[in-house]
């Protein structure tokens, strides 16, 4: 069996049993909460009791923010893999709502330059949250498999549009906070109980796919794109992320199952992502059709992406 690492940024949601169990490293961002600066992530520690805490800082009105992982944080993390001589996989959050893809390829760079014998891939896994992690997850089991470092990062690569992030947000606010919906758009649809069901694009932004009233209606509709899009849905795994609305996250369980889902994953919503979609996110990460296709499709037939605005599908800040 070829012997790699495997790294992801914190902002993939991996639960930390997951991340013991196949071994991977993960490399934190940081978090500002009332200007104390902390990690996202630290090894030992409980993620979920962090991403608790921190989500319910938000809903007390502390000022919160994420910040990017640098190159030299990069380089610094994955030093001991390259002083062992092994081959590395990075993922990491969309370059389409973060620098940190950028980061992560200079750091390869510098790896490579002075360990020419080594290979240091980084994915640009075009998601977020566990639309990134199980991309991790898939190398890991591929890793324990047999599978060479070569045949992980080219299967990685051609199915990265196949991972569909589908979710909704409990309130506006954070969307507007963040430039990513217009104040008057934002209290417009609290006032009227809308809720936005929103997806990753094909190019690894954001977009909303439609817009709904009730939350009820929202996370039903989910499922509803789950049962559209999903492929061979039993026979692959699924992740809920939830930012400290577990009931929800059950409620769409349940849904998905009567769908086909049988393997499961519901993890709280990591921070770093979180932040910029508040408390009461529930998101939804399934393997599909590749998405960028299929979204296209719909624009072509007008029966979806009714609503995408250049607010939604500009960076995060970081």
């Amino acid at each position: 069996m070829e012997n790699f690492d495997i790294y992801v940024d914190s902002g993939a949601n991996i639960p930390d049993e997951l991340v013991e169990k196949y071994k991977l490293n993960v490399i934190s961002f940081m978090c500002n909460i009332d200007g104390v600066e902390t990690p996202c992530y630290e090894k030992g520690k409980s993620s979920r009791e962090m991403a608790l805490k921190f989500y319910e800082a938000m809903r007390n009105g502390s000022e919160t923010s994420t910040s990017l992982i640098n190159a030299q944080r990069f380089y610094d993390a994955i030093t001991p893999s390259l002083e062992a001589g092994k081959n590395i996989i990075i993922t990491t959050l969309s370059s389409g709502i973060s620098g940190t893809y950028k980061q992560a390829c200079d750091a390869a760079e510098q790896a490579m330059a002075k360990y020419p014998a080594i290979k240091v891939h980084v994915f640009d896994a075009f998601n977020a949250s566990m639309g990134e992690g199980l991309f991790a997850v898939y190398a890991a089991r591929m890793r324990d498999e047999g599978k060479s470092f070569d045949e992980i990062c080219s299967w990685m690569e051609e199915h990265k549009l196949n991972m569909h992030s589908v979710f909704t947000v409990s309130d506006l606010k954070y969307l507007k906070k963040g430039g990513r919906v217009s104040a008057t758009k934002a209290i417009a649809g609290t006032l009227l109980n809308i809720k936005p069901v929103l997806v990753a694009s094909g190019v690894g932004t954001i977009e909303v796919w439609e817009t709904v009233r009730g939350r009820r209606k929202a996370l039903t509709r989910l499922a509803e794109l789950f049962a559209e899009e999903a492929v061979n849905p039993a026979e692959q795994t699924v992740s809920i992320c939830h930012a400290d609305c577990e009931e929800d996250a059950n409620f769409l369980a349940d849904l998905i199952r009567q769908k086909g889902a049988k393997d499961i994953v519901i993890e709280v919503y990591d921070i770093c992502t979180g932040s910029h979609v508040g408390p009461g996110t529930v998101a939804l990460f399934f393997m599909g059709e590749n998405r960028k296709v299929r979204q296209e499709q719909a624009r072509e037939k007008g029966s979806l992406i009714k609503n995408i605005t250049s607010n939604i599908t500009s960076k995060f800040k970081r």
